[in-house]
C-alpha cells in the first residue's frame, strides 16, 4: 500500500507551518517546498511537525521556484539535515551534494523531472536514479497518452525504493494507482506540480487508503476527463457495496496500446466518452445491437480478456424524460450534434416515435447520422421549429464555453447533455424564455447506474450516484 504525501508551500515560515499543520491531519508524510519561501528556512519549516517530512528546495531547472546560486540551495538542504528532516529531496544532477554524503544515502530522495514527454527509456532512467545511492528514486515525466502510462507501468519496481509519476492530466492514474506503479508514496496538494490532485479528492473521491493492491480497476477514457464526475459516482458505489475496486480517469490523446495496457494494469471496465466513443468500436470483441446501431460504444466490460462493448446513452437519456412522463410520440425534436452521443440519442428518440431533425456544423456528418437513425437533416445554424431541443455537442462545457444554439426559444423543453457547468448558457437562456430544462447530470447519473450494473451485476443504492455527483460538483466550484 502506498502512502499519501501532501505537498505544502508558503512564502514565509508562518505560511508553510500553517499549511503543514492542516496537511498533517490527512497525510502519512508531508513535503515542504522550501523553494517557494522568500527566504528558505528549513529549521523553521520543520519545527513542531507531527508527521515525517520531506524537505525539497527545487531549482528552476527541475521545474521549481529557487533561482539563486546552487551553493545557497545546497546549504538549505544541509540545514534540513541538521534539523533532522526525515527525507531530503536531492536532484539527480546534485547527488554529490554534501547532504548525500552526510546521510549515507538514507532518508534521501533522488529525483528527476522531465517536462516535455514520457521518455521511452523511463525504466532505464529510473534504474539510473536508483543507482545514485539514495533511499528512494523518484522519476516524474509529462504524460499525454495511454502509451505513456504503459511505459511507466513497465518501469515500475515493487520493492518500495522508487516513485513514478506521470505529470499532467493523462498521468492522474499514476497518482491514484500509486501501488500499481510501484510508488512508495504519491503526492497530492494544491497543484504545485502539473496534474497534482488535491488531497481531499484523493481521499474522498478515490478513497485512496482503501485501494488494495489487488483491486479491480475501472475508469473513464476520453479527453479531457480528469475532472469527470464519473469517479465520484462509481467509487461511491464500490464503497457502498464493499467491492474491492477503484475507478480512475484515463486521459489520452489516442488509443494506441490500450488493450495491452488494460491487460497489464488489470482493467475490468471502461466508460468511454468524447472523443473516443466511435474509435473504440474496432477494439471490442463483441458489441450489443444498440451500440452497433449507434456505431458508438460508451461502456466496455472486460471478462477473461474479452472486450464487450455496449451503449448506455439511450437509456440514460430517456430516463429523465420518463420520470417527467413526457410522451415522445410525434414530438418534434431538434438534435444538435453528429457524434457518438447524438447518434445514440437520435436512435432512442426515433425508437420512441419522435420526429427527429439533426443539425451539425458538418453537413455531411449530420446527413450520415440522420440516415442511420431515420431522421431529417436541419440546416446549421439550427432554426427549425421544435418541441424538444437537445444539445449533444460539447459546446457549453467549461472546456468549450458558449452556446450551440442561437435560434428562437419557442418550444416546450431544452435538454442539454453538458453537465458542467450547471446550468449551461443554453439552459439559462431557455429558462429565461420560460422553457423547461433538463441538464446533462440527470443523464450522466442514469447511464452511469446502468454501467455499474453491467460491470458488477448490482445496482448502486438509489440516489447514491446523484448525491455523489452533486457533492463533487460543489467541491470543485
Amino acid at each position: 500500500m502506498s502512502q499519501l504525501c501532501i505537498t505544502v508551500i508558503g512564502r514565509t515560515a508562518d505560511d508553510i507551518r500553517r499549511e503543514r499543520v492542516a496537511a498533517e491531519a490527512d497525510a502519512d508524510l508531508v513535503e515542504l517546498r522550501l523553494d517557494a519561501m522568500a527566504r528558505p528556512d528549513a529549521a523553521a519549516a520543520l519545527h513542531g511537525r507531527t508527521k515525517p517530512a520531506i524537505v525539497t528546495c527545487r531549482p528552476v531547472r527541475e521545474g521549481g521556484l529557487f533561482d539563486g546560486p546552487e551553493e545557497a540551495r545546497l546549504r538549505v538542504l544541509d540545514e534540513a539535515h541538521a534539523a533532522g528532516a526525515e527525507f531530503i529531496d536531492v536532484e539527480g544532477d546534485a547527488v554529490a551534494a554534501p547532504v548525500m554524503r552526510a546521510r549515507g544515502g538514507r532518508g534521501t530522495v533522488v529525483s528527476r523531472h522531465v517536462f516535455d514527454a514520457t521518455p521511452p527509456d523511463a525504466a532505464a532512467m529510473l534504474d539510473d536514479l536508483r543507482r545514485r545511492g539514495g533511499e528512494v528514486a523518484k522519476l516524474a515525466v509529462m504524460s499525454e497518452r495511454i502509451g505513456d502510462l504503459r511505459i511507466l507501468l513497465d518501469a515500475a519496481r515493487g520493492d518500495g525504493s522508487s516513485i513514478l509519476i506521470g505529470m499532467g492530466g493523462a498521468g492522474a492514474a499514476t497518482r491514484i494507482l500509486a501501488a500499481r506503479f510501484g510508488s512508495r508514496w504519491t503526492y497530492a496538494g494544491k497543484q504545485v506540480a502539473p496534474g497534482q490532485l488535491p488531497a481531499s479528492r484523493l481521499l474522498e473521491e478515490f478513497r485512496f487508503h482503501r485501494i488494495r493492491p489487488d483491486a479491480a480497476v475501472y475508469g473513464v477514457l476520453g479527453r479531457p476527463v480528469v475532472n469527470s464526475l464519473s469517479p465520484a459516482m462509481h467509487n461511491a458505489g464500490f464503497a457502498a457495496l464493499g467491492l474491492n475496486a477503484v475507478y480512475v480517469p484515463f486521459e489520452t490523446r489516442d488509443l494506441d496500446g490500450l488493450r495491452a495496457f488494460a491487460a497489464e494494469v488489470g482493467l475490468r471496465g471502461v466508460s468511454v466518452t468524447i472523443p473516443f466513443k466511435q474509435d473504440v468500436v474496432p477494439l471490442v470483441d463483441e458489441i450489443t445491437p444498440a451500440a452497433q446501431a449507434a456505431a458508438a460504444v460508451n461502456t466496455i466490460a472486460i471478462r477473461d480478456g474479452a472486450w464487450f462493448g455496449s451503449n448506455t446513452d439511450a437509456d440514460g437519456f430517456l430516463e429523465p424524460l420518463r420520470r417527467r412522463r413526457i410522451d415522445l410520440r410525434g414530438l418534434r425534436v431538434l438534435l444538435l450534434g453528429a457524434g457518438g452521443a447524438a447518434r445514440g440519442v437520435g436512435l432512442a428518440l426515433a425508437r420512441e416515435g419522435a420526429q427527429v431533425a439533426i443539425a451539425a456544423r458538418r453537413a455531411d456528418a449530420a446527413a450520415a447520422v440522420a440516415r442511420d437513425v431515420g431522421a431529417a437533416v436541419a440546416a446549421w445554424p439550427a432554426e427549425d421549429a421544435w418541441d424538444l431541443l437537445v444539445n449533444a455537442t460539447p459546446v457549453g462545457s467549461r472546456a468549450l464555453p458558449g452556446t450551440p444554439y442561437d435560434g428562437a426559444f419557442a418550444g416546450r423543453l431544452v435538454y442539454d447533455l453538458v453537465y458542467d457547468p450547471a446550468p449551461t448558457e443554453l439552459m439559462a437562456r431557455a429558462a429565461r424564455a420560460g422553457i423547461e430544462t433538463i441538464g446533462g447530470l440527470a443523464m450522466l447519473v442514469a447511464q452511469a447506474e446502468r454501467q455499474f450494473e453491467i460491470w458488477t451485476g448490482q445496482r448502486p443504492p438509489a440516489g447514491l450516484f446523484a448525491e455523489a455527483a452533486a457533492s463533487a460538483i460543489s467541491t470543485r466550484i
